[in-house]
């Protein structure tokens, strides 16, 4: 099961493994604070993508279909995502 929170939520007992998507490092947060087990920074949307979608509901549809297509571009970059998630959270 992969369950998606935020950097910034405390950190649950249950949390399992845990993964930082994103392009950029989370302001405020020291390394040693996130308790990380990876940085996957590829696996988050491309600049391009966030600036085309810039929180805009309108939007969701295009931006959901071009991160799939990022996605499916480089499977090598969300795999490992994929591994924990088969075994438990």
């Amino acid at each position: 099961m992969i369950r998606i929170r935020r950097v910034y939520d405390a950190i649950d007992g249950e949390d399992g493994v845990r993964f930082l998507v994103d392009r950029f490092w989370p302001r405020g947060i020291g390394k040693n604070a996130l308790k990380a087990d990876s940085w996957l920074r590829n696996v988050a949307p491309s600049a391009e993508l966030r600036q085309l979608f810039r929180n805009d509901p309108t939007k969701w549809n295009e931006f959901r279909l071009r991160y799939f297509s990022e996605l499916k571009a480089h499977p090598d970059g969300w795999r490992p995502l994929s591994r924990p998630s088969a075994k438990g959270r």
